[in-house]
């Protein structure tokens, strides 16, 4: 890769700002990350990965001479132009961004006329403006430019390196052009444009993903009540080029970082402008009770759940991640609980970041452990290793015989094969129709 690419800094060393980092590391330039937390910062520079997430560590290590990891900002003031902001905007209890990290990045920076602010953290549209006219109050003298990212966990660094399209948002002046330059090599396709249009980019696509998920969920309720196999009927949808197959997988329910918060963050702006996003609403909505269905599916075989024992095959929001933020398992824990069930898990990755989220869970080192003796087993992420389950052994195992398959994950005429009782999400035809 080109050795005289241009220097960068990265604000916040969490999934955004460290998977951005080793991309732009690999791809030539020498990266300055800076962090509040020491502990973290110590790690890194130990070579320890504070997240999990699929070829990152590799990433990072191989390279480790191009990268550097401080709690000091200076330096990175002092190597780079463009400082790209990746700190965390969690909700706040109303459902807007929480900008503090942000604004501390804002107050933090230099008067400056060399330097300009790169935004990766999901902000509300607006909040460019908002940091352009501090900084000019201030006489800062700082660019600003937006420039969102679009990383999946579980597959980041591939999205890093072979992006969709590379959104920046900017004032037509060097910041920007310098941001287009970096991304260059990738060869995706560019939208450049102004800053509020590059921030409600990435809202609106998270909200319309969002979206065709509670979509196929809703159909998915609809084929329940009316004899359907939701996984024929979005088979047949997906092959539609103008809907895609992408994203109609129909199951308990969204999760994770993005989504939830990014849904809620764009009904909030619609609101706080005077908008009712009615069609948001319902999203949401969609989307929480799709999680609590499951706990209908245990009743209706097995009746009040009051000492029952319930399975949970996986605890992440989805594979590959160890990511527990808005996962379905946090609800799903809690109501069974409350329903007087006892539940145990398991999650060959999330379990050390699970355990900070959730109480009262008998948590098991795997998944035929968990298991053993369980009324009901509940597949809740579908990690790859669950589709190798021996399913006469699990049958075997179990104290009952109900498997509630929640992501359609496995094959339901082998499960009732093995003489366990199959519930899907959506799929009341599945295993009645005779393969040619």
């Amino acid at each position: 890769m080109s050795t005289n690419r241009e220097p960068i800094g990265v604000i916040g060393t969490g999934y955004v700002g460290l998977v951005t980092a080793a991309g732009f590391a690999e791809l030539g330039s020498e990266v300055y990350c800076v962090d509040i937390d020491s502990e973290k910062i110590e790690g890194l520079n130990n070579g320890q990965i504070p997240i999990w997430e699929p070829g990152l560590e590799e990433l990072v290590a191989k390279n480790k001479d191009r990268m550097h990891f401080s709690t000091d900002l200076g330096k990175a003031l002092e190597h780079t132009r463009l400082l790209f902001v990746a700190v965390g905007t969690p909700p706040t209890y109303s459902g807007d961004a929480d900008l503090s990290a942000v604004n501390a990045v804002v107050d933090a920076m230099p008067a400056s006329e060399e330097h300009a602010l790169v935004m990766k953290s999901t902000v509300p549209v607006g909040t460019g403006e908002t940091i352009k006219r501090v900084f000019a109050e201030q006489n800062k003298g700082f660019k600003y430019v937006s420039c969102p990212e679009f990383l999946k966990e579980g597959s980041a660094i591939k999205d890093f390196m072979e992006p969709d399209r590379v959104v920046v948002g900017d004032d037509g002046d060097w910041a920007g052009d310098a941001v287009v330059e970096l991304y260059a090599p990738l060869d995706a396709p560019l939208v450049r444009t102004d800053i509020k249009s590059a921030e409600m980019v990435k809202l609106a696509s998270n909200a319309f993903l969002a979206t065709k998920i509670s979509f196929i969920n809703e159909i998915a309720n609809v084929c329940e009540e009316t004899g359907a196999d939701v996984v024929e009927v979005a088979r047949g949808m997906g092959l539609d080029d103008r809907i895609g197959p992408k994203f109609l997988q129909a199951g308990i329910g969204f999760g994770g970082s993005c989504f939830p918060k990014d849904v809620a963050a764009l009904k909030q702006l619609a609101g706080n402008s005077g908008y009712h996003f009615q069609l948001l609403n319902s999203v949401i909505e969609v989307n929480e009770l799709q999680k609590r269905r499951v706990i209908s599916k245990l009743q209706k075989h097995l009746g009040k759940l009051v000492d029952k024992r319930i399975a949970l095959l996986g605890l992440a929001f989805k594979p590959n991640t160890d990511d527990m933020r808005e996962a379905s398992s946090l609800v799903l824990s809690s109501r069974l609980q409350a329903a007087g069930a006892h539940v145990r898990a398991y999650d060959p990755v999330a379990e050390e970041e699970a355990r900070k989220l959730i109480r009262g869970v008998s948590f098991k080192a795997s998944a035929l452990e968990a298991i053993e003796g369980a009324d009901a087993v509940v597949l809740v992420t579908e990690w790859p290793e669950f589709a190798d389950l021996d399913l006469n052994e699990v049958r075997e195992a179990m104290a009952g015989d109900l498997l509630v398959d929640g992501r359609n994950f496995l094959d339901p005429a082998k499960v009732r094969a093995a003489g366990l009782l199959y519930e899907g999400i959506g799929r009341a035809a599945s295993g009645t129709r005779q393969e040619a």
